[in-house]
């Protein structure tokens, strides 16, 4: 199946506020975002665009092969920012971009590809991943956003909690036992152009404001949602300072 259509970007918010400069932040020596805009260049994408909001990052990823949107500060979501990346890159609405949030250095290729194949054979206008759940502390860590998808491949809802809630298995913890019946969602997501400009311009949702998930404001709507497995695992993003200590880890072991 050919993707040779699709374009990343990559949101790129300066001042996070769990950990500041995040982007900047030196993962193996080099910036964060470096490392993320390389995952995106070997799925192959068309073009490569990192939606930045200062100046620093654009200085950081100069001879990498992307280029740099440089959008507003006063964007609230990261889905915000790249509508305003897709207007200054004049992507047409038919355009599949994927959005590959800035702080996933380990993103794996197959993964990147396979959200944007989703929308090449389905109407949906957003697509997105997902992986098995097999540890019962990660279905229930609202930390870990949980999806259930219909037979039609289609999103039903997003949520922090355990969702479906198993009546007799859940009636102890202690008692679960995780067997792939349950889907954790991978924070990836594919959009046509046009669709993404549409999201960006929809009022948040009352779903979205009770689980702070943005996804919920397509559902709520009434507009479908286009889940897959994750051909390969995602490794955990960067978010926090021990999540950085422990990407190095990651990065030093498989660098041997």
């Amino acid at each position: 199946m050919s993707t040779a259509g699709f374009v990343v970007a990559i949101p790129a918010r300066h001042d996070a506020t769990r950990l500041p400069g995040k982007p900047l932040r030196l993962l193996g020596g080099e910036p964060l975002v470096l490392h993320v805009a390389r995952r995106a260049l070997a799925a192959g994408a068309r073009e490569v665009w990192v939606a930045a909001d200062d100046e620093r990052i654009a200085r950081a990823l100069e001879g990498s092969g992307v280029q740099v949107a440089m959008t507003a500060s006063s964007h609230q979501s990261g889905t915000d920012r790249l509508a305003e990346c897709a207007d200054i890159a004049g992507w047409g609405d038919d355009t599949i971009v994927v959005n590959l949030q800035g702080d996933e250095p380990f993103a794996p290729a197959a993964g990147i590809r396979r959200v944007a194949q989703l929308l090449e054979t389905d109407a949906a206008g957003m697509a997105t991943l997902a992986e098995h759940i097999r540890e019962p502390q990660v279905l229930f860590d609202p930390n870990t956003v949980k999806v259930v998808v219909a037979d039609t491949g289609h999103a039903l809802y997003f949520s922090r909690a355990p969702i479906p809630w198993h009546r007799d298995a859940f009636s102890r913890e202690g008692d679960v036992k995780v067997a792939g019946e349950w889907l954790r969602h991978i924070g990836i997501y594919a959009y046509r152009a046009g669709f993404l400009r549409r999201f960006s311009k929809m009022p948040p949702g009352r779903l979205e404001r009770i689980e702070s998930l943005e996804q919920l404001r397509v559902l709520e709507a009434g507009l479908p949602i286009a889940v897959a497995l994750s051909p390969e695992p995602f490794p955990q993003g960067v978010d926090t300072p021990e999540d950085l200590a422990r990407a190095e880890a990651l990065l030093a072991a498989a660098r041997g």
